[in-house]
């Protein structure tokens, strides 16, 4: 089965998605992105826990809490484009039988349950390829299938036990959480990856498998592209705060009305730089001719550049660096950054859509950053209310009749 009139490169392919929360339904997010018939199962009584999680939208606007049927969390809106709604209690009476019926016409299934849960539930990876040899499985879990770490697998926790926390900040500062949930977004990106190669292979040899990938994985195997422990047996700060020393000048500086970002670590860049800032004459300096120079003394180039920035407006540091060809660039919000006409012209953000009230004003919210060639990306309806695909799946899909799945929604397993 495939969505009608779908496009993109992986139209055609039909994934099961056994996820809630967010770092699974990231992943499904992008394969029915990319053009993939994406059928999402969720518990009858709530649905994916994203469906309360605060602010709603619905008719009267945005709220903090649910005040009529027409509300829906944002979260489920953000995750849940293009994927069909079908409701499913997985203990319920027959369930494993429709969920066995659903894999024989799928190409991939997701879950992000806690390690050995699937398997306790019946649908783990060993009796899903007992029903379908060729069947793509990715697990996306805290710390890998067979882990059992006696904590939960929250972003924060990953944040911590990675490393991350330390790498931001400076000398003496507090661990810091990044601001968005980057383990849950970035971990699915690595399950996506490990889904298409898993494809691929499936594609020449016939044979499905497992994909595992772990949060904990992920994000310490971002931390290690940084050289941490060389650098702490050099003696030289791991914290650095606004500013990286070793590539000096490279960070943040402060103006009279904002911050902005300077990057100049190639000599040729930093001697622009020393001229548009009127101090031409670090260029000739032997401390600062150099990177290997400037390294020794980064706080006396760092004080120079600030010395000058601080006493301007951002709009006049962009506009004379800019001129002398000096890669800068304004510190903005989170809502300037969201409407730049660049990432919206390529649709690499979107308007917030409602499946009842269209387009929600004033909310945007994350596209499909891939550009093809040959194809296309995005979704193809807006997130689904609880259940709405059931009579469409049970039915059209897989054939049921009307009153097996009457039966199926009396005793409460759809």
């Amino acid at each position: 089965m495939s969505d009608a009139g779908a496009k993109g490169p992986l139209a055609g392919v039909v994934v099961v998605d056994l996820t809630r929360a967010l770092s699974g339904p990231r992943a499904t997010w992008l394969l029915a992105g990319l053009g993939a018939t994406v059928i999402k199962i969720e518990s009858p009584e709530v649905g994916d826990s994203a469906r309360l999680n605060p602010p709603y939208v619905g008719e009267g606007g945005l709220s903090m809490s649910k005040r009529d049927e027409s509300d829906m969390t944002l979260a489920i809106l953000n995750r849940s484009p293009g994927k069909h709604s079908v409701t499913l209690d997985l203990k319920g009476p027959g369930a494993l039988d429709v969920y066995r019926d659903l894999v024989r016409r799928a190409d991939v299934v997701v879950e992000n349950f806690t390690a050995g849960t699937a398997d306790r539930l019946g649908v783990g990876y060993a009796a899903t390829r007992e029903v379908n040899q060729s069947i793509v499985y990715c697990s996306i879990s805290g710390f890998g299938k067979d882990s059992n770490p006696g904590v939960r697998a929250m972003d924060t926790v990953i944040q911590a036990l990675s490393g991350l926390m330390m790498t931001n900040g400076g000398p003496g500062d507090p661990p810091i959480r990044v601001g968005i949930p980057i383990a849950d977004n970035v971990t699915p990106l690595f399950g996506v990856v490990g889904i298409l190669a898993a494809l691929r292979h499936r594609d020449q040899t016939g044979t499905g498998q497992h994909v595992d990938v772990s949060m904990l994985g992920a994000m310490t195997s971002l931390v290690a592209t940084e050289d941490w422990e060389a650098m702490e047996q050099l003696g030289q700060p791991i914290r650095t705060g606004p500013t990286l020393p070793r590539l000096v000048p490279f960070g943040l500086f402060r103006c009279k009305d904002g911050y902005v970002a300077i990057v100049a670590p190639q000599d040729r860049m930093a001697h622009d730089l020393f001229r548009a800032i009127g101090r031409p004459e670090l260029t000739d300096d032997p401390r600062f001719a150099t990177r290997d120079g400037r390294v020794r003394e980064p706080r006396v180039v760092e004080e120079a550049i600030e010395a000058w920035t601080g006493d301007r407006p951002v709009s006049e540091v962009l506009r004379v660096l800019g001129s002398e060809r000096v890669s800068v660039a304004q510190v903005r919000t989170q809502r300037e950054a969201l409407n730049d006409p660049r990432v919206v012209e390529r649709g690499e953000t979107l308007p917030v859509v409602h499946p009842r009230l269209g387009e929600i004003p004033g909310i945007r919210t994350s596209g499909v950053p891939i550009k093809f060639s040959e194809d296309s990306t995005g979704f193809a309806f807006p997130a689904r209310r609880l259940g709405e695909d059931n009579d469409a799946i049970y039915g059209e899909m897989l054939g049921y009749t009307a009153e097996r799945i009457a039966q199926l929604r009396r005793s409460g397993t759809i």
